[in-house]
């Protein structure tokens, strides 16, 4: 008897696969999963290249400095115009930068990442940048995005930065605490330029991202967002950047805003404010909390802006721009909350309001009255889904989910469509 119910046992284990030749038994799984293809370090620290002017396909952040808009290409590196006609904008070069998502300028230099690298490159010939120095591993280790279809699994940092996944068949045993190598990604834990009226004492022009941007440049002092940390990096000799104070901010951060000497950073559940009086190490000064949400951030005259979308990776539920009173800065006040359709990016200039309302538009405010911004709406543009702006002297830049719109709205009561730099598939 116990011969014919250990037979029948072992029979039962081999028809459902748990069964194993080895000593003992180990539960072995297959399964369909995303596994990483991956790009070795070696490969990715190849110098960076300029190429000849391409159509943007899959666009991220937005800077401009001088005449030059640039456009980033996510994970692949930067596109740049010459824009000194915003109503003919002309395609001069893109940059093969793998794996970039973010960029911060000032004067002649781009500061880019590279996926775990911080890159610097001399752009004072746009059409032949050259990288000048490179901070290596910098950054965290992260991961292209997916959606839930399938878990991930073999991840393996030794073989380089991960470019992309392959759907594959995968066959595993078991751990020694009994579970599987596999996990879903998380959007909301891997993260992916308004205006920016900055004054400092270096001579060198910096570029003005748009208010989703994650690096910023205050004087000789370079600040990266990356995950739940901000990073401090001294440029005043670009060819030779240090890595300074790495700052743990204990939230998962998004965006980065300066106005005067105080440093703004927008997380999924609030708004942290540093004092920047000595750029070198950021002082914490208090914060605004709200819902956990997405929440872009841009400061002017003392108020700050802020936009909070719903049905997202960061879990809001009300879709809402947050005026806030600034003027004790160590004691921030909610004016008041109006409510929006899908807010994204937005951007400030001499009162007047750019707000990227997704699905509904851009929509431009008078801001004079805080209490009455919604009274004001100057104009709307529906047939756009906005995502950033930049504003600055007079010209919209206007990122959209098909095009970098721009705008002359000297006039506001007749803004005037210049050009669109349409994306291709």
């Amino acid at each position: 008897m116990k011969t014919k119910g250990f037979q029948f046992i072992a029979l039962l284990l081999l028809a459902t696969g748990l069964f194993s030749c080895k000593d003992s038994f180990v539960e072995r799984r297959t399964y369909t999963a995303y596994v990483p293809t991956y790009m070795t370090y070696d490969e990715m620290r190849l110098a960076i290249k300029a190429t000849s002017p391409t159509e943007v396909g899959t666009p991220g952040k937005i800077a401009v400095r001088d005449q030059y808009l640039f456009i980033n290409e996510k994970y692949k590196g930067v596109h740049i115009y010459d824009n000194s006609n915003p109503a003919a904008p002309v395609n001069l070069s893109f940059i093969d930068i793998p794996g970039n998502v973010d960029m911060a300028i000032k004067g002649n230099f781009l500061y880019a990442d590279s996926y775990v690298d911080l890159v610097v490159i001399n752009i004072r010939d746009v059409n032949n940048p050259i990288e000048i120095a490179r901070i290596q591993n910098i950054f965290p280790y992260t991961i292209p995005e997916t959606d839930y279809t399938y878990p991930i699994t073999g991840i393996d940092q030794a073989k380089g930065v991960i470019t992309g996944w392959q759907v594959q068949e995968v066959t595993e045993d078991a751990g020694a605490g009994g579970g599987y190598r596999y996990f879903y990604y998380d959007k909301a834990s891997n993260m992916v330029s308004g205006s920016m009226d900055l004054t400092s004492s270096s001579t060198q022009i910096i570029g003005v991202g748009g208010s989703l941007a994650r690096f910023i440049i205050y004087g000789d002092q370079f600040y990266g967002l990356n995950q739940t940390d901000m990073q401090v990096i001294d440029i005043t000799n670009p060819t030779a950047p240090v890595a300074g104070s790495k700052i743990q901010l204990q939230r998962m951060v998004e965006t980065v805003f300066i106005d005067q000497t105080n440093l703004f950073i927008g997380t999924q559940t609030g708004m942290l404010i540093y004092s920047l009086n000595n750029p070198a190490t950021p002082t914490y000064i208090t914060e605004y909390n709200h819902m956990q949400s997405c929440d872009p951030v841009v400061v002017q005259d003392n108020m700050a802006y802020v936009t909070m979308r719903a049905g997202n990776n960061c879990g809001n539920f009300q879709n809402l721009m947050d005026v806030i009173d600034l003027h004790v800065i160590t004691s921030p006040q909610l004016v008041r909350s109006y409510p929006m359709t899908e807010p994204y990016g937005l951007g400030i200039d001499n009162k007047k309001l750019f707000v990227c309302d997704g699905s509904a538009g851009l929509k431009i405010y008078d801001a004079t009255d805080p209490l009455r911004i919604d009274e004001h709406l100057l104009s709307t543009f529906s047939s756009i889904q906005a995502r950033d702006v930049i504003p600055m002297n007079g010209v919209l830049v206007c990122m959209t989910t098909d095009g970098i719109y721009q705008y002359d709205y000297t006039d506001l009561n007749n803004l005037q469509l210049l050009s669109t730099i349409t994306f291709g598939k």
